[in-house]
Order: C-alpha cells, then sequence, then structure tokens
C-alpha cells in the first residue's frame, strides 16, 4: 500500500472565522492528506470584520515544537507556511525548514502580508524585503497581486492586467526568489473571470486559470485556495492541474456563499463543496 503523505500547515489558529489552520485541516484531510499543525498564535477570532478578539502568541513554543519533531525523526512531504506575525517567527522558519525538510519536502510560502494594494496595518515597508528573503527558501510560492508588488519593491497597480504586466510579474519574481513554482492570484483582464497565473520552473511555462468572478469581498478565500493546491500538489498532480482544481473549489465555495447570504465575517461555505474538490482530485 502507498504511504499517506504528510503536511505540515504552519499558520495562525481562530476559534470562529474560516480561515488559516481551520480551513487548512479539513480541506488538506478531504485530498487524502495527514494534515500535521504548527500553530502560530491562537485567535478568539480572525481580525476581518470582528473586533475585541483575543490573540495568544505562540512565538516561543515554535522551535521546541519543531526541535521535538526532529528528535523524533518526523518528515513531511509539504511545508506550507502562511500567515506570520512577526520579524521572529521568519527566522524560526529558516530553521525550521532546516529541520524538518529534505530534499524532497515541497516548501510552500504564502507571504501573506497585504491586499487591494495596502499593506497590512501590523506591518511595516521593512516587513516585504525580509518575507522576499524567506521566500528565497522556497519551492513555491503564492502572493496576490498586491504581495507580488512589495516583493518585488514595486508600486501596486490595480487591474484589469496585461498578459503582458502579468508575466513581467512572474518572471521578475523568478529572478528574485529563485522559486521553481510561482501561483499568482488575483489576476484578470476583465470583469468577468478572475484567477492565477502560474510559472512552472520544469517546464518554464505559464498558464493561466480562471473562475467566475463573484462580487464582493469573501474572507479567507486565499487559505481556501492555497489548502486545496497544496493537497493537490502532494498528492502528485501537475501545477495547472492543481491551480485549476484549487480555483473550481474555491469558486464553488464562494457561489455558495453568496447564494445563501452568509455573514462574510465567517469566511466561505467550503465544507459544503468539499465533493467537488475530492472528484477533481479523483478520490471520489
Amino acid at each position: 500500500m502507498e504511504r499517506q503523505k504528510r503536511v505540515l500547515a504552519v499558520h495562525d489558529i481562530s476559534g470562529v472565522g474560516r480561515c488559516s489552520l481551520t480551513v487548512a485541516l479539513p480541506i488538506i484531510s478531504a485530498a487524502g492528506v495527514e494534515c500535521s499543525v504548527l500553530p502560530t498564535a491562537v485567535l478568539s477570532t480572525h481580525t476581518g470584520g470582528f473586533t475585541g478578539y483575543t490573540c495568544r502568541d505562540l512565538t516561543d513554543d515554535l522551535l521546541p515544537m519543531a526541535r521535538h519533531w526532529e528528535s523524533l525523526g518526523e518528515q513531511f512531504d509539504a511545508i506550507y507556511m502562511g500567515y506570520l506575525a512577526s520579524f521572529a517567527q521568519m527566522d524560526m522558519m529558516r530553521e525550521i525548514f532546516s529541520l524538518l525538510a529534505d530534499k524532497d519536502t515541497l516548501i510552500a510560502v504564502d507571504p501573506v502580508m497585504g491586499d487591494n494594494g495596502k499593506l497590512y496595518a501590523a506591518f511595516d515597508m521593512t516587513f516585504p524585503p525580509a518575507m522576499l528573503e524567506l521566500c528565497t527558501h522556497a519551492d513555491l510560492i503564492k502572493p496576490n497581486m498586491t504581495e507580488a508588488a512589495l516583493l518585488l519593491g514595486e508600486e501596486y497597480q490595480p487591474g484589469p492586467y496585461t498578459k503582458e504586466y502579468v508575466e513581467g510579474l512572474l518572471l521578475r519574481l523568478v529572478q528574485k526568489t529563485e522559486a521553481r513554482q510561482i501561483v499568482l492570484t488575483g489576476v484578470f483582464f476583465d470583469e468577468e473571470r478572475l484567477g492565477a497565473a502560474t510559472f512552472d520552473g520544469t517546464t518554464k511555462e505559464i498558464a493561466y486559470i480562471f473562475g467566475e468572478n463573484v462580487p464582493g469581498l469573501y474572507h479567507g478565500t486565499g487559505d481556501v485556495f492555497g489548502s486545496a493546491l497544496v493537497g493537490a500538489l502532494v498528492r502528485g498532480m501537475p501545477l495547472s492541474e492543481a491551480v485549476r482544481a484549487a480555483v473550481d473549489f474555491t469558486v464553488a465555495a464562494i457561489q455558495t456563499t453568496a447564494k445563501a447570504g452568509t455573514d462574510i465575517r465567517y469566511g466561505v461555505n467550503f465544507e459544503k463543496n468539499l465533493p467537488v474538490y475530492m472528484r477533481a482530485l479523483g478520490i471520489v
């Protein structure tokens, strides 16, 4: 019997509001992949739309946990890193990669630090160069259009975009980070379709994968997409097919949420659409 694949997800966890680890755990598990977790912080709710939330920083626990796993000989097929709250956590991630990854481990970094043309309020402009350096340790990076501009030290350009601009961003990110795979999200050429552009260093090919652009702001969709992408890649799907599965799943979750009129603070209804994802992966 084939060995079950393992992913280590390094994210914060919110008790209420679907994002980060409460998204990564079920989605990666639905891919038939074991999902271990290294929580960077525990929050009562996520920070998008809720006020008065509590937050317990777990920075001091990260390396002791990773060193314990290393002492046990634990290894992972992928390490999937999301939101980091500080420079200290970024420094620790370098050691965590060295402790728990081998030459075959996919290191996937989501450089979470901004959206809609703005750096998140928790950070200042010294954060993007530090994140860029961390991205040089990754095999795959998944920035949105804002984060791509921040990583490159360029001014953010609002869409719709042109292929020339998007492909220029991808190639400059390759040069700066030397990542083997890049998935650039939030790409659109018109108002009807929204999705991702990919660069595959193995084939040197650029591909575009789009879905319906559902109007509105939906929290946690980047985590839904990223978790679905990592699950598919670890199962052995080629990059463009993995992105296709992740786009279709994320769009289905947004459509379900929009139709139900759910309070957007609670994230998207990905649970109802897990069969969509599992069918795309050939599990059901």
